[in-house]
């Protein structure tokens, strides 16, 4: 899978969505900006998340999924969910749902907005399932996805910059 152009040369702008943004697209921001970062890549490449609902703006992420990560070694303490805000896909590089009912939330598959999972070399295009209503598995299972399609992500977007 090839991320779309930038819309300004040389920066890339990406925004994680899913349902409340407590969840699923906080662990994949995280995840995708420390990933960036090892990649030396954090100064061109903007993470933003947000959710299609705004149940939980302002909150910070779900105390399972902030567990989940802090026992993987990435630091969650920054995040406050954020809803999604209509014309977004128009002012970033790159639009990723973490399952179909967002992207259908989000207007579909365009040349901006696809699928978190496009990029997941083990399941590509599959959903990014929602752990909310589950045990900690379920946060485990999502860190796990998020770690290797963040990995081919990164590539990606090096390669569309232009970075080895």
């Amino acid at each position: 899978m090839t991320p779309p152009s930038p819309r300004e040369p040389g920066r890339y702008r990406v925004e994680l969505v899913c349902l409340g943004n407590i969840c699923r697209s906080p662990m994949a921001h995280v995840v995708l900006e420390e990933r960036l970062a090892e990649a030396g890549l954090g100064d061109v490449v903007e993470v933003t998340s947000s959710g299609t609902g705004g149940w939980h703006v302002g909150n910070r992420m779900d105390r399972r999924a902030a567990a989940t990560l802090s026992a993987a070694g990435y630091d969650p303490s920054r995040h406050r969910a954020r809803q999604y805000a209509a014309g977004t896909a128009d002012d970033v590089d790159l639009v990723l749902a973490m399952d179909r009912d967002n992207l259908e939330d989000l207007g579909g598959v365009s040349p901006r907005v696809m699928l978190f999972r496009a990029f997941d070399p083990v399941a590509r295009g599959g959903d990014v399932p929602d752990p909310y209503y589950g045990g900690d598995a379920g946060f485990e299972e999502v860190l796990s996805m998020v770690e290797r399609t963040s990995a081919t992500l990164v590539a990606a977007i090096a390669s569309r910059l232009g970075h080895s």
